[in-house]
């Protein structure tokens, strides 16, 4: 409709991005934040569903520069936005306990009661990494951002 009155009008489809600024209501905020706390002399028991569950765990800051990207440009003006790359939960928590020095395994319990909607969910990115963008942040360097104080 907005293209038909000559408006310069784009869509991205974004798929899962994570940065510091994620509330704990998000599995890689509430994964990071335990993490840190058990490191420091917490003994609690972090619940978590289905940790075989496939997502990306691309950093919101290079989301934003494929937007920029898509936005700057006039061959393509609809592209699905995310890295394409897909890690379970339970790399997640591999990475951050490991960056604290624990075992995640003895930290977790599974939480019965959750199912996820989904066992996969990754993008399809051909046609915004087309357009020269990339992700810069690995999933290593997302959970080291993350894991800071």
């Amino acid at each position: 409709y907005y293209r038909g009155l000559g408006l310069k009008v784009y869509v991205g489809y974004f798929f899962n991005h994570d940065s510091p600024l994620r509330t704990e209501r998000h599995m890689s905020r509430k994964i990071a934040e335990a993490a840190k706390r058990i490191a420091s002399g917490s003994d609690e028991k972090l619940t978590i569903g289905d940790i075989r569950v496939l997502k990306e765990w691309t950093f919101a800051g290079d989301i934003v520069e494929a937007v920029l990207m898509l936005v700057n440009q006039d061959e393509v003006s609809e592209a699905i936005i995310g890295s394409g790359k897909g890690y379970t939960i339970e790399d997640w928590l591999l990475q951050c306990f490991s960056l604290v020095g624990r075992n995640w395994k003895e930290h977790v319990v599974k939480g019965e009661g959750f199912v996820s909607a989904y066992r996969q969910l990754i993008s399809d990115p051909s046609l915004i990494l087309s357009l020269g963008w990339t992700p810069e942040t690995t999933f290593e360097d997302l959970a080291r951002m993350m894991m800071k104080d």
